[in-house]
């Protein structure tokens, strides 16, 4: 059975925490306690197969007219089988549904998110960001993230 997607609901919870603190743990991903977890659950997609949640993704509104996704990730053992790929679709699809034309992240998987319409742009263009989130990282004066930007149609 293919993985299928679908907004995020509370009883995924606990999922969502352990597959994002196993990426933050590695330093790859900023970490999200069960109790913010639960509060932006809506904010959430994830990535089902056979009945386990295999991948997640959420989308953080930035301003008026930018998102960013955050918290992508997939389960070991599952990826390079395209489920990144439709959850970033799925999350794309409520940019703009949402009417927001302007979608960003921050990554080190840089070719993942080319191969899927995004372009290298310079972090310094998201004073959104910078301002929301940045200030509290601990690595706010020597990031090694890449900004990516796509445009939507």
């Amino acid at each position: 059975m293919p993985a299928v997607c679908r907004k995020a609901r509370v009883e995924d919870v606990e999922p969502l925490y352990q597959m994002i603190q196993g990426y933050a743990e590695k330093g790859i991903m900023l970490p999200r306690s069960r109790n913010v977890l639960e509060k932006q659950i809506e904010e959430f997609v994830v990535a089902e197969w056979d009945g386990t949640v295999i991948g997640c993704g959420s989308l953080c509104q930035l301003g008026s007219d930018l998102v960013e996704i955050r918290s992508l990730g997939i389960s070991e053992g599952y990826k390079g089988k395209g489920i990144g790929s439709m959850l970033v679709d799925s999350l794309m699809a409520e940019a703009k549904r949402r009417e927001i034309p302007k979608v960003m992240a921050l990554t080190y998987e840089v070719s993942f998110f080319i191969k899927n319409g995004f372009a290298v742009v310079e972090k310094e263009i998201f004073p959104e960001k910078v301002w929301t989130d940045c200030i509290h990282c601990k690595k706010q004066h020597a990031c090694d993230e890449i900004a990516v930007l796509k445009l939507m149609n």
